[in-house]
C-alpha cells in the first residue's frame, strides 16, 4: 500500500472522528480552451462540519458554480482530494458518484426541477425510487418530508397547481427525503419574489435549527447573510471566510 493511500486513509478516519462532512484539499478544476488553461477553481481548501449552515457567495465567473458542482459530485476535480463523510469522492467513477449523490446530497435548484405531470408526493418519492426503497416505505417517508415543509395538504397537487414558493418547498422536501448529509441549495430564491424568498429562507433556518447541514450557493449578499458562515469566492479561490456574529439574526 502506497504512502498516499495510507495518508488518505488516515485523513478519512480523522474527518469522521472530527464530524467533518465536507473537506477539500488543494482542489482544482482546470478547463482547456484552445491553447489556454482556465482555472475555474484554484487550490481550494474548505472544511464544513456537520450541522453548519454555510453560504458560498461570489459574482458570475468567480468559480462558485464550479465549486458547487464539485461539492455536489456533479463534476470531478482536475486535481486535489475531496472527502464527503470520510469518503474520498474525488477518486470515484461515475457510477460511484451517482450513488454518493443520491445517498449523501439533497439538491435544491433555482428552477425547482420538478416533473410537471407528477404530483408533489411522487416528485418527492423519486430519490427513494432510485435508491430501491420499497413502495410502502417510500410513501411514508415522502409524506413525512412534505409535512416537514408544511405541504402535506398539497401532496396530490401537480406543480402547475402550486405557487412558486410551494414548488420550491416540494423541491426541499425531495432534497430531504433521503436524510442526506448535506442539503445543497443553488440560488434557491432566484425565481421567487422577495416575500416568498423570505419564507423559503425561514424554512432553511428551521431546517438548520433541526440539525441539517446546509450549503447555500448564491450571488446575492442579502441571501447569503441568512447563513451562519459566508465563504466568498473570487477568481476560483477563497477570498474570505466569515462566521456570522452569534447575536446577529436575519429578518425571517
Amino acid at each position: 500500500m502506497g504512502t498516499a493511500t495510507v495518508d488518505r486513509d488516515t485523513r478519512a478516519e480523522e474527518l469522521k472522528r472530527d464530524n467533518i462532512v465536507i473537506r477539500t484539499y488543494d482542489l482544482w478544476k482546470t478547463y482547456i480552451m484552445g491553447d489556454q488553461e482556465i482555472n475555474a477553481v484554484s487550490g481550494v481548501d474548505l472544511t464544513i462540519h456537520r450541522g453548519e449552515y454555510v453560504a458560498i457567495m461570489g459574482p458570475s465567473g468567480s468559480g462558485k458554480s464550479t465549486l458547487m458542482n464539485l461539492i455536489g459530485c456533479l463534476d470531478s476535480p482536475t486535481r486535489g482530494d475531496y472527502f464527503i463523510n470520510g469518503n474520498l469522492v474525488s477518486a470515484m467513477d461515475d457510477d460511484e458518484l451517482a450513488r454518493i449523490r443520491n445517498k449523501e446530497i439533497g439538491f435544491v435548484f433555482q428552477t425547482f426541477n420538478l416533473l410537471p405531470r407528477a404530483s408533489a408526493l411522487h416528485n418527492v418519492e423519486l430519490p427513494l425510487i432510485y435508491a430501491g426503497i420499497p413502495s410502502a416505505e417510500r410513501l411514508q417517508r415522502a409524506k413525512h418530508a412534505l409535512k416537514i415543509v408544511d405541504l402535506e395538504q398539497r401532496m396530490y397537487h401537480k406543480p402547475n397547481e402550486l405557487s412558486g414558493g410551494q414548488r420550491q418547498r416540494v423541491a426541499v422536501a425531495r432534497a430531504l427525503v433521503n436524510n442526506p448529509s448535506i442539503l445543497l441549495a443553488d440560488e434557491p430564491t432566484g425565481n421567487l419574489d422577495s416575500a416568498t424568498s423570505a419564507d423559503i429562507m425561514a424554512l432553511f433556518e428551521r431546517l438548520y435549527q433541526q440539525g441539517n447541514t446546509i450549503v447555500l450557493v448564491t450571488h446575492e449578499r442579502d441571501i447569503a447573510e441568512y447563513a451562519h458562515r459566508i465563504v466568498t469566492i473570487r477568481d476560483g479561490k477563497i477570498h474570505s471566510d466569515e462566521t456570522r456574529e452569534q447575536h446577529y439574526k436575519p429578518k425571517l
